[in-house]
């Protein structure tokens, strides 16, 4: 009778273990900044989870306030600490295209099994990112490798996805759209026919681009729309840097800046310039995390957390045997250029809005800026192809405390409107009119 009491422990637990491998769960960012009237991060905090003594913390949901914004207005506007918003010739912004990629972006049915939308990732409320999971998972619970980025001031980059793979809005749009782990749609034909399918879409399109329907270029148009007004500055830093005021960051967040000029080396790869910043000098690097990621951890246990307080190390043959997908291996910027130098190279993030933005590194293994810091302040990972830029840094606790004050004093000032104008989007809701629904699988537009 023991044994098959053991036997179904052991069962229960490989379930377990297997979950939470497969969702590489990260809990609610301690850091993150919580506004009063609108909800920021996730619904159910999980901070002090690992204690015996943990209390839900959940924020109800009647907190979600909508209000739509003239987002045409924020791109057009200029933001203290970042330069005017550049747009391409042939995709000029217009209200109309902005409202019809902020429909696309919410739209569920533009998936596979009409359940997922880009906002499932890149949560508006999480930063344009999602602060409960490391890596991202698409449709069916199907696991990607990295994590989801943040979508905050998305425009100014020179390179997109975390592996730089992709150079403009336009180009990165239908990657997710068809990425089998992400929204799954089979074909660009797919994803066209099934638009023209939808009622609230009906002449939209031939409004926004003078006539013109839906197509590959359309749909990738009016998702980069909405995604360029996502635009947020006019931080406390920005007020102090570039606006002199000398109230707007207190003592502790000057000394970290202080640090982050000098002894901390930041701003070699989180550039500042005279009249605006980024914080990306827009290359890749290799920091050795992916490194140490890709070569294996070599411990013999993992430690897992069953509920509040409660853990148990486990070791690797028994994860081994209940993994339900071997990981992949990620090797970054290689799998792009096969150039065996690109190895374990990744995008340099900016680091505006970053406490709202948790978990950090390409593949969200870090849940707080705090252990950021103290990785880069070990020298990352030691490797052939690290870095010369990343090397021990000899920070105190106290300093990295006034780095991590100085990166929450990055958060712009208009979040709240960002995320109110998300609340107030629609969502997509399948209905009984639309192309996939039940009675009718086949479709002609």
């Amino acid at each position: 009778m023991s044994g098959v009491k053991g036997s179904t422990y052991i069962v229960c637990l490989s379930i377990l273990f297997s979950l939470c491998l497969t969702f590489s769960i990260v809990y609610a960012n301690p850091e993150q900044n919580v506004d009063n009237t609108l909800l920021f991060g996730p619904g159910d905090r999980k901070q002090g989870y690992d204690s015996e003594d943990y209390r839900t913390n959940s924020v109800s949901l009647d907190r979600r306030i909508g209000k739509e914004a003239d987002l045409l207005a924020i791109a057009n506007s200029k933001h203290l600490g970042l330069p005017a918003l550049e747009v391409p010739a042939d995709n000029a912004l217009s209200a109309a295209k902005i409202e019809l990629g902020r429909m696309l972006f919410f739209d569920r049915r533009l998936s596979s099994n009409d359940t997922f939308s880009c906002a499932i990732c890149h949560i508006p409320e999480q930063g344009f990112t999602n602060n409960e999971i490391s890596t991202a998972v698409g449709v069916e619970g199907r696991s990607v490798k990295r994590n989801s980025p943040s979508l905050y001031n998305v425009a100014f980059y020179e390179k997109l996805f975390q592996d730089g793979r992709e150079d403009t809005l336009e180009q990165q749009a239908w990657s997710p759209l068809l990425a089998r782990n992400e929204m799954d749609n089979p074909s660009f034909g797919h994803v066209i026919r099934k638009i023209k399918g939808i009622e609230e879409y009906k002449g939209r399109f031939e409004q926004a681009f003078d006539g013109e329907t839906v197509t590959i270029a359309t749909v990738s148009k009016a998702l980069a729309s909405y995604q360029r007004t996502l635009i947020s500055a006019n931080s406390p830093f920005d007020y102090w840097y570039y606006g002199k005021q000398e109230n707007a960051l207190n003592t502790e967040e000057k000394a970290g800046f202080n640090l982050f000029v000098g002894k901390a080396q930041c701003v070699q790869c989180h550039t500042i310039g005279s009249e605006d910043a980024f914080f990306t000098d827009n290359k890749t690097h290799n920091t050795g995390h992916g490194y140490a990621v890709s070569m294996g951890d070599k411990e013999l246990t993992t430690r897992v957390q069953l509920a509040p307080g409660v853990f148990v190390d486990v070791p690797r043959e028994i994860i081994a045997e209940v993994d339900l997908k071997k990981k992949e291996n990620d090797v970054g910027l290689y799998q792009v250029t096969q150039n065996p130098f690109d190895r374990w190279k990744y995008r340099t993030a900016t680091l505006r809005n970053i406490s709202l933005t948790a978990p950090y590194m390409h593949d969200g293994a870090f849940g707080t800026l705090r252990e950021v810091i103290e990785f880069y302040n070990q020298g990352g990972v030691e490797n052939e192809l690290l870095s010369p830029l990343i090397k021990p840094l000899g920070l105190s606790d106290l300093e990295i405390d006034q780095l991590v004050a100085f990166l929450r004093s990055l958060t712009g000032d208009n979040v709240d409107t960002l995320v109110a104008d998300a609340f107030a989007a629609p969502i997509g809701d399948l209905r009984s009119s639309d192309p996939n629904w039940a009675h009718d699988s086949e479709y002609t537009p």
